[in-house]
């Protein structure tokens, strides 16, 4: 877990990108629905072409920009918002409650099938992008007022609005490309996902400098920049006739009414080592989640302002994506079956670092030393997580399964955020850190149980 930006929805590990890799064809329509809705790429009645721009620039650009686009509204929801209540003087159970923006990626599972069943991934993205710029603006305009309470609740509709971005974004990236491409890219994902957390570190620093009303408003008119440019040139991935169905079957009628929905859920839950793998999903994270949440009231009580909060967690930022490259090439070397155990491990004990700095209470230098490194452990460790929540993903179901996954995954950083504030406040800093180390300690021991493949 990040000391200072995290992420409840897994980026996926680097991979050292190969470049001009051939298409193979894009992903099948869900079934029962078109790769496209009508008007789009099977208006003319012929599919079109996969990416425009087949070479490996083409598709990076809209895949760093659609990844950039996902990571901000996640920074503003989760970090963002932390910083706001901080600087507002809320106490540490309410900075704590903040934890409870997670819920719409705790819950986006119930409608990421209306993803895949109705539309395409491409116009969900494009619309959830336009409702996250009149969101947005609307909190530049009541962070300006100080009308704390519409503030929180307008937050929340990031979240929501986030959320749902988020299943179009990674189905579309799962329709557009092949297999190859997918892990070619993965590397670029992580690196724009990772930059939009920067610049949500950056948005705090910038906050500190100006107001949250002024960041909110800058941070509008880029999501307001990106939703032109995805309207206007995202690339319309070909429909084959016939795709989706479930896996190892033939094209089969589309599925129907409550069938058609629950069925991407009972794909999911039919895989081999279910129960160990659901286990692993919600431990993993645990004491990451009750970490982060205290991270930024630790630093206050550390003597950093909102700008140097801001500028450490930039720093640590830097880190985390140095940190899944590495994790990535691991990964690439060693393979999942021989990694998952070390990396988990490491990723558990750099949450000691957070017992060193809240006993220690060191000068600025260290404490910068400190979260770097935690950073770095917490960017290797989201690596290990995004690979085993990819192959869990099941042909046909694609947008379903890593929504799923991912949302699994983000429970115990809700709930176990939301409480910390309590925790913290009855025990002190340094008890609790100690307590979310012990709570990372089970997510590390079911890693030797889960599938290894």
């Amino acid at each position: 877990m990040e000391a200072a930006v995290t992420s409840h929805k897994p980026v996926e590990p680097a991979v050292p990108a190969r470049a001009a890799l051939p298409e193979q064809g894009a992903e099948p329509p869900r079934r029962g629905a078109s790769s496209e809705a009508p008007g789009e790429a099977a208006s003319s009645g012929v599919a079109a072409a996969p990416d425009a721009a087949a070479g490996g620039a083409g598709r990076g650009l809209w895949i760093s920009s659609t990844y950039f686009a996902e990571g901000l509204p996640y920074a503003i929801a989760h970090k963002v918002a932390g910083e706001f209540f901080t600087a507002a003087g809320a106490s540490l159970e309410i900075i704590g409650l903040t934890s409870l923006y997670g819920l719409p990626w705790n819950l986006k599972f119930l409608w990421s099938p209306l993803v895949d069943l109705h539309g395409s991934p491409r116009r969900w993205l494009v619309g959830a992008e336009i409702a996250l710029v009149a969101i947005v603006l609307g909190l530049a305009a009541a962070a300006h007022s100080g009308a704390i309470w519409l503030v929180a609740a307008l937050f929340g509709a990031v979240a929501v609005a986030a959320a749902t971005h988020d299943i179009a974004v990674d189905g579309f990236y799962l329709q557009a490309l092949d297999k190859d491409a997918q892990a070619a890219f993965s590397g670029l994902r992580v690196g724009a996902y990772r930059l939009a957390l920067l610049a949500g570190a950056l948005l705090v620093a910038f906050a500190g400098w100006a107001s949250f009303g002024a960041a909110f408003g800058v941070a509008a008119g880029g999501l307001a920049l990106l939703a032109i440019a995805h309207a206007a040139g995202l690339p319309r991935p070909a429909a084959t006739p016939g795709a989706g169905a479930a896996p190892g079957a033939g094209a089969a009628p589309a599925a129907t009414g409550l069938r058609r929905y629950i069925e991407p859920f009972r794909a999911y839950l039919r895989q081999p080592k279910i129960a160990s793998s659901l286990a692993f999903i919600l431990c993993y994270r645990a004491g990451d989640a009750l970490m982060f949440a205290m991270s930024s009231p630790l630093l206050k009580s550390l003597g950093l302002d909102t700008a140097a909060r801001g500028n450490v967690g930039g720093v640590g930022t830097v880190a985390s994506i140095a940190g899944s490259i590495l994790g990535g090439v691991i990964i690439k070397r060693w393979g999942l079956s021989r990694t998952i155990f070390p990396i988990a491990l490491v990723q558990s004990s750099a949450i000691l670092l957070y017992v060193a700095l809240a006993w220690a209470r060191p000068a600025l230098p260290w404490v910068v030393a400190l979260v770097t490194l935690e950073q770095l452990a917490a960017g290797i460790g989201t690596a290990v997580l995004a690979v085993f929540l990819m192959r869990r993903c099941v042909d046909g179901y694609k947008s379903s399964h890593f929504a799923i996954g991912s949302a699994l995954m983000s429970v115990s950083a809700t709930f176990a955020g939301s409480l910390s504030g309590y925790l913290a406040a009855s025990v002190g800093f340094t008890a609790f850190f100690a307590i979310a180390f012990a709570a990372s300690i089970p997510g590390v021991v079911l890693s030797r149980l889960v599938p290894r493949d």
